[in-house]
């Protein structure tokens, strides 16, 4: 049964804090992906959508399979796969959004959805899977990689070419780009400009991707924007934290980043290699958002010596991160096990004031790693490409209660 809720678009899309840090005991609820990778997961009132690389899925009980295209929901409190929201998404999903009532947004690379021509983003309806027809946001070129919806805006990054290049501002109702929107990540450190990650507050967006400028003003692989009043301008908020070269397989490294529940710092992980020294590469780092100058430096940085992170979620608790990382408290690790090293496979939670990690360490198979994380009041959603999570069987997409 879908829940729903007053403003729930809104509602799930705002910052979520933990009082305590979460159970390293998954529920035994959530349903299986039992293929491919779990790229993005949003809520919408009491339905958990999914979205990734994938063909099929199971029950918590592993008795009922079922035929899905790259997209399924499910019931948070019971873990009931929705039958009849089975949309034909034709390609990868990279990144979901809440959308108002029973639906939302999906964002990635396919050429159409149902059959119909549905290029980087939909808009679906959860009862039965079709696309909002009023929602045609032209975006086109490339594809959509990470959505953040705020109020009636909604934001999408990626590699696109049309409305707008790489980043834009969208109506939530049609999808029509925001004039007042015009700000170009630019110059990229590879053949075409990507947008990898962005988070919203009330005031702030926080990008990251391979550009070293938007607007015309350096911002190496990360800025921020000043979003108050529904205008658009790049904030007096530089770091060069992100500029020094990491592996040359890894032009660019910065991967997810997200906002404190109260706005005033973010986080950001990367990939990189195993390259020692000051330099950011497969670390953590904390900024604080109210900075200003051309120089910001981290807070603090926890590095893992050498395995790349792709997802972050901050709680106000803890710092939750992900990928295929080994250790944390890592800074003199190369492909090993430093001084002060501590265990983390494929999952660890840092804590906010000191950067150091947390004693919490449920575990996960590590594999290609975490690339969603959903906080919401109850708990900690997590999506991968392995099957074991907290040293039990949960395929792709698991559960870490709130104690």
């Amino acid at each position: 049964m879908l829940v729903r809720v007053a403003l729930a678009a809104i509602i799930a899309t705002a910052p979520v804090a933990h009082p305590r840090v979460v159970s390293a005991d998954p529920v035994d609820t959530t349903p299986h992906v039992l293929d491919g990778i779990v790229n993005s997961i949003t809520l919408v009132g009491g339905t958990v959508v999914v979205g990734g690389s994938f063909s099929e899925v199971a029950d918590a009980s592993r008795t009922h399979t079922y035929t899905r295209d790259n997209v399924f929901a499910y019931s948070l409190a019971t873990g009931h796969i929705l039958r009849y929201f089975a949309p034909q998404v034709e390609g990868t999903v990279y990144s979901l959004a809440p959308g108002d009532g029973d639906t939302v947004y999906v964002g990635g690379d396919f050429p159409s959805v149902n059959g119909t021509r549905a290029t980087a983003l939909t808009r679906l309806n959860l009862i039965d899977g079709s696309v909002i027809k009023d929602f045609a946001p032209g975006v086109s070129g490339g594809a959509v990689t990470t959505l953040a919806r705020r109020g009636a805006q909604l934001y999408a990054g990626g590699d696109f070419t049309r409305p707008r290049t790489a980043l834009a501002r969208l109506d939530t109702s049609t999808g029509a780009a925001d004039p007042r929107f015009t700000i170009t990540p630019g110059a990229p450190l590879a053949s075409r400009v990507k947008v990898y990650a962005l988070a919203v507050t009330a005031e702030r967006l926080a990008v990251d991707g391979n550009f070293t400028t938007l607007d015309g003003l350096s911002r190496p692989q990360l800025g921020l924007i000043d979003i108050r009043g529904g205008g658009a301008k790049v904030a007096d908020w530089r770091t060069e934290a992100y500029v020094p070269k990491c592996m040359e397989a890894f032009p660019s490294y910065v991967r997810g980043l997200d906002f404190a529940p109260d706005g005033s710092y973010f986080a950001v992980v990367t990939t990189g290699g195993p390259i020692g020294g000051k330099r950011l590469c497969d670390s953590t780092a904390r900024f604080e958002t109210y900075g200003s100058g051309e120089r910001i430096t981290p807070t603090w940085i926890n590095k893992t010596g050498g395995d790349s992170l792709y997802a972050v979620a901050v709680t106000g608790a803890a710092i939750y991160v992900g990928g295929h990382q080994r250790w944390l408290n890592n800074p003199l690790g190369h492909d090993s096990a430093g001084p002060g090293a501590v265990p983390r496979e494929g999952i660890g939670a840092i804590h906010p004031g000191t950067g150091m990690a947390l004693t919490w360490n449920p575990g996960r198979e590590r594999g290609i790693g975490v690339k969603a994380f959903l906080v919401y009041s109850g708990g900690l959603l997590v999506g991968s490409d392995t099957t074991r999570l907290g040293r039990e069987y949960h395929a792709r997409i698991g559960m870490f209660p709130l104690p």
